[in-house]
């Protein structure tokens, strides 16, 4: 059985109603992370957070020493799990995070966070890339309305756009009810 690990990215207060870029039903995406979390936590399995800190000239959040950048309550990392900075949407870009899933011989990346669009979808195509074998768990990322020629394309269809292109080849695309079902079937009756 291949070794998982859970990489849950960008949930931080600037995503959240009230911060400089909220997203689309991010309160509720990352409740289900939360809840991924817990069961991560629960059968003492590794977990990974990654947090963006913008760095580029005219960011306008995720900034530096501000209350927007820090990683939400919902999912606050606990010892041992570890945080990795990183400035780029790929979570591997200027990051120790491939060395540090090599040394905890991580085959299995199991995946929720934000941007669905962004961060998400490059950390993942990333982690293809690279070997690992990646879950999505769509129901624990979220995303934001976009605009292109001058048309809107709301967050829903963002989302589906996006995890639609990530399911072949370069992820398992499941909900988190699915994703329980699929690697944690019930215990047999005795």
């Amino acid at each position: 059985m291949m070794k998982s690990g859970l990489l849950l990215i960008d949930i931080q207060n600037d995503y959240f109603t009230g911060g400089a870029m909220p997203l689309e039903g991010m309160e509720t995406s990352a409740l289900n992370a939360a809840a991924l979390l817990q069961r991560f936590r629960d059968h003492h399995r590794p977990i990974y957070h990654i947090q963006h800190m913008a760095v580029r000239p005219g960011a306008s959040f995720f900034l530096p020493e501000t209350r927007g950048m820090e990683i939400h309550s919902c999912v606050m990392p606990l010892p041992p799990e570890q945080v990795f900075i990183k400035h780029y949407p790929n979570s591997f870009r200027e990051t120790m995070l491939a060395e540090c899933l090599g040394d905890d011989s991580i085959e299995h990346l199991v995946i929720g966070g934000a941007m669905s669009h962004m961060c998400v979808d490059a950390t993942v195509r990333a982690a293809f890339d690279m070997g690992f074998k990646c879950t999505v768990v769509e129901d624990a990322c979220a995303t934001r309305d976009l605009e292109f020629n001058g048309q809107k394309v709301a967050a829903q269809s963002v989302h589906a756009a996006f995890m639609a292109a990530l399911a072949t080849p370069y992820a398992e695309v499941l909900s988190i009810k699915q994703y329980v079902h699929r690697y944690e079937p019930a215990p047999e009756a005795s």
